[in-house]
């Protein structure tokens, strides 16, 4: 299994704050879940660490930035966070990739009951026991907001969906969202916004649409 933990232009580059503004999660819950379950518990089965270090602070590749928002949707389900660990283990070994919630085949394979939660794969079945009624539907969303690679892992991200025009592509900006074909930065646009500049003399000023202004200033003020 190859790990991403180290600086390399592919992998895209996100510091913890980063991962909870793309990924709306709040920031205590994705530094717990780095430092003490990805880093430690995870990081000690396969000899490994899931972050480096940029800047004083901790970064993740972009697989497992997608790895979290799965995290997330299982642990706000109820889900003992241990069963997740052990679930991520076996799925790593099957798949052969230290993210198997970043796989096609894998979140098109999750079904539920309501408070069980299963993984359909070739070789068997997983389950998860859920304290709380699990929403399939946010994880059916987000995978339709994913492109997958010729290696059925995840390889692009939008973020408010792919009728809108950001993007997270970790072979471009270093992962950091774009606006559509651009390389412009969401937030570029929002300061002009925020400073009195109107949205059409934006467009015009970055021979834009005036739909992907719009799309930054919706994905800036969301966060």
């Amino acid at each position: 299994m190859e790990f991403e933990n180290n600086l390399k232009i592919n992998n895209g580059i996100y510091t913890l704050p980063e991962v909870s503004k793309i990924l709306r999660l709040p920031y205590h819950k994705v530094n717990k879940w780095l430092n003490h379950y990805w880093d430690k518990k995870l990081g000690a089965v396969f000899g490994e660490k899931y972050s480096w270090t940029v800047d004083n602070t901790k970064a993740i590749s972009f697989h497992a930035l997608i790895e979290f928002y799965v995290l997330f949707q299982l642990a706000d389900a109820g889900v003992r966070t241990k069963k997740v660990l052990e679930a991520h283990i076996e799925l790593s070994k099957d798949f052969k990739t230290p993210f198997p919630f970043a796989q096609k085949n894998i979140l098109e394979g999750i079904r539920t009951d309501g408070k069980k939660i299963y993984f359909e794969t070739e070789k068997g079945i997983i389950a998860l026991d859920g304290s709380k009624q699990f929403n399939l539907e946010f994880i059916r969303v987000f995978f339709r907001s994913l492109d997958f690679d010729n290696d059925f892992l995840a390889a692009r991200f939008w973020p408010l969906g792919k009728n809108k025009s950001i993007i997270v592509d970790p072979q471009r900006q270093f992962g950091h969202p774009v606006l559509g074909l651009t390389n412009i930065y969401p937030e570029t646009i929002y300061n002009l916004y925020k400073a009195g500049e109107p949205i059409d003399f934006i467009a015009f000023t970055y021979e834009i649409d005036t739909k992907l202004v719009k799309d930054a200033l919706e994905y800036c003020e969301a966060a």
